[in-house]
């Protein structure tokens, strides 16, 4: 089934890469963006349609959504979006906890068949942590607000991801070239270690695949917990240095890493998020795991051949 379908963060990292498997299995999809197309726009979605607007300013109407039958929603902002001093009740209120549902209920009122919103899956695995934490209590009202809006012939699903690997060529793709030389002995700084916890991760390959599922298969309603592997974070430095073909063994240690801030770390840095995503679920979106490596390799050959 071909639909027409508007991806809201087309232009970010996640987005661009939903909206490049959306196009090649025969979607018709616009990009909605704050800006006008640019010469230096992502290959992937370079040719794409797109639509100018800011969800979180509430200048979207019904109008501008009637032509779609799919809303997928990968702008989500997150703790890597804002500045410390920035990150306030306000701000997660207008991009997370009422931008979303308020957008999600445009495209109801457009006619928008299915909307699949990208989340997080902090509040989904630990939901007491909504009560002690802004950011995760804003992932989780803009989660539950959009699914709440399900009837009436429209139906609302959230993907709640872990951490996600992969790039794009540019910003990047160099922060991983970098991560790459440190990996394999050609930076001084930082010290060859990483910090200790972990989390589990999934490819941005495997995400974009269970996108699909969502928005053929998926239940209205509901929040799937979507994932791959439980990696520390030692684990998965090691893996990048194994796909940059460096012998080099990384040490653990329980101090601030540049690669992995603390700040970023939202269950706190020494403790492990892991978990086993449901294997029916995992069938029923369709997306495929053991993809981490993978995903490392394919940036390793990227960032070498950028590199030349």
């Amino acid at each position: 089934m071909t639909r027409r379908v508007l991806v809201a963060g087309g232009t970010g990292f996640i987005g661009s890469h939903v909206a490049e498997r959306l196009a090649q299995r025969g979607d018709r999809v616009t990009v909605l963006s704050r800006g006008a197309a640019r010469a230096e726009d992502l290959p992937a979605i370079g040719g794409m349609p797109r639509l100018v607007g800011d969800y979180t300013a509430g200048d979207l109407t019904p109008r501008d959504l009637e032509h779609f039958d799919a809303v997928v929603f990968a702008a989500g902002n997150d703790i890597r979006h804002v500045a410390a001093d920035a990150e306030d009740d306000a701000f997660w209120r207008r991009v997370q906890r009422d931008g979303v549902p308020a957008f999600a209920e445009v495209a109801k009122r457009a006619g928008v068949g299915r909307f699949v919103q990208i989340g997080s899956y902090y509040h989904q695995l630990h939901p007491e942590w909504a009560e002690t934490m802004p950011y995760v209590a804003a992932r989780r009202d803009a989660d539950e607000g959009a699914r709440a809006l399900t009837g009436d012939g429209f139906a609302a699903i959230t993907l709640n991801p872990p951490s996600i690997v992969g790039t794009t060529p540019g910003r990047g793709l160099r922060r991983f070239a970098r991560m790459i030389a440190w990996v394999r002995g050609e930076l001084p700084e930082p010290e060859l270690f990483a910090p200790t916890g972990g989390t589990n991760y999934m490819s941005v390959r495997s995400l974009s695949q269970a996108v699909a599922g969502a928005l053929d298969a998926g239940e209205p309603g509901r929040a799937y917990l979507v994932g791959d592997v439980n990696l520390t974070y030692r684990d998965y430095f090691q893996l990048l240095a194994e796909a940059a073909g460096s012998a080099r063994v990384i040490e653990e240690r329980d101090e601030p890493h540049p690669f992995q801030p603390d700040r970023f770390i939202v269950q706190g840095r020494g403790n492990v998020i892991a978990y086993e995503p449901d294997a029916a679920e995992v069938a029923l979106l369709g997306y495929d795991r053991a993809d981490v490596r993978p995903a490392l390799e394919r940036i390793v050959k990227a960032a070498d051949a950028e590199r030349g």
